[in-house]
């Protein structure tokens, strides 16, 4: 397996073998647009679940607990304030985290005796805290500053290095699509939001640009001076820059997810709710959908955008008249000519007919 894994590496970096990625970059746009569609109505209706660092509020701990059973911290808090619905979760083993709106101070004592009897513990095994929503509205006030500032730099940033303002409009909406799809994860699950996962989801913005930038600088690379030949187009050259960086867009993406998903098990399903689950899932959904978003959805947009430009649009038309005029001299002596034939006559390079080295983009001498 591992030799025939690099053997279709190496095809797809020779040009061998092909995948018509940008091609059909139609389909990658809806789908693209669908998830982004779905992650915007899962954020109105069930919505986002908030921590209680964002809408404030009573916390209980129960410590030492010899059951996980939730419905007895439900009827403990029910005893005291009958009107309210408290957000009960295993932490572990042998916690339990009980959170409700804000009570009075008798509410509380009320409610750690309630718990303190249900469970069968000692008092200093309940701890109760108090945490008010104005910490959490900061941090989100900050996130959301931190990320206007990494979008407008990133912008800065990928314009100077690319020389091209069109791979930083590509790269930023990609990056939006894979917040977006993100957050709608979390809304579909109902798992709550908390600041370690405002954290993750500032973490997948730096994972995503740099799979982004990799698969662009292979762009840059082929499509140099793509004006000055007639052998393919822009859009042909996008392409195989994508094949060629596809492998390595699966190993990075394989290697990053592997440690991410232990995190996100070991923290669901071990240590229970806590900060590790809610940033490992933000990571792991992230880095997935980023990893998708760099290969089918930045390059197909950025060539979307070239496409528009006076020049690129003349070269395309001219490379495609040239072809269609050698196939018809081609027919016109009595040749028979076959898809090969035409490829090899006309020094065409699209996807499943390169013709190997020989169809590699030229450097110009330096």
């Amino acid at each position: 397996m591992a030799v025939n894994f690099a053997q279709w590496g190496n095809d797809l970096y020779t040009g061998r073998r092909s995948y018509d990625i940008v091609g059909r970059r139609k389909w990658w746009f809806l789908a693209a647009g669908i998830l982004v569609l779905l992650a915007a109505i899962l954020l109105v209706k069930p919505g986002l679940q908030l921590g209680i660092e964002f809408r404030g509020g009573s916390e209980f701990t129960v410590s030492n607990v010899s059951t996980s059973d939730q419905q007895l911290a439900t009827d403990a808090v029910a005893e005291v304030a009958p009107d309210e619905v408290p957000r009960v979760t295993s932490v572990g083993s042998s916690s339990i985290r009980v959170q409700t709106s804000e009570l009075t101070n008798d509410q509380v004592e009320q409610v750690r005796t309630a718990l303190e009897d249900a469970y069968g513990v000692s008092e200093d095994d309940v701890a109760s805290s108090y945490i008010g929503p104005t910490w959490g509205q900061d941090v989100s006030k900050k996130a959301g500053t931190s990320l206007v500032v990494f979008l407008v730099l990133l912008a800065i940033v990928m314009t100077i290095y690319f020389r091209n303002w069109r791979m930083a409009a590509a790269a930023i909406i990609a990056l939006f699509h894979d917040i977006a799809v993100t957050v709608g994860v979390y809304a579909l699950i109902g798992w709550e939001v908390t600041p370690a996962t405002v954290i993750g989801f500032l973490t997948i913005l730096g994972y995503s640009v740099y799979d982004t930038v990799v698969v662009f600088d292979k762009v840059r690379e082929n499509t140099v001076a793509v004006t000055e030949q007639s052998r393919s187009t822009y859009e042909e050259r996008a392409n195989l820059a994508v094949n060629q960086t596809l492998v390595r867009s699966i190993n990075t993406s394989v290697v990053a997810l592997l440690p991410v998903a232990a995190i996100l098990f070991i923290g669901a399903f071990v240590l229970g709710a806590g900060t590790l689950r809610d940033i490992a899932l933000a990571l792991f959904v992230g880095m997935f959908v980023g990893a998708f978003s760099s290969v089918f959805l930045a390059t197909p947009l950025e060539v979307a955008f070239r496409l528009r430009e006076k020049g690129i649009k003349a070269h395309t038309a001219k490379v495609l008249a040239a072809r269609t005029s050698a196939v018809t001299e081609l027919a016109a002596d009595g040749t028979t000519v076959v898809a090969a034939d035409a490829v090899r006559m006309t020094g065409q390079t699209r996807p499943g007919s390169h013709q190997g080295t020989s169809a590699q983009p030229r450097r110009k001498g330096r």
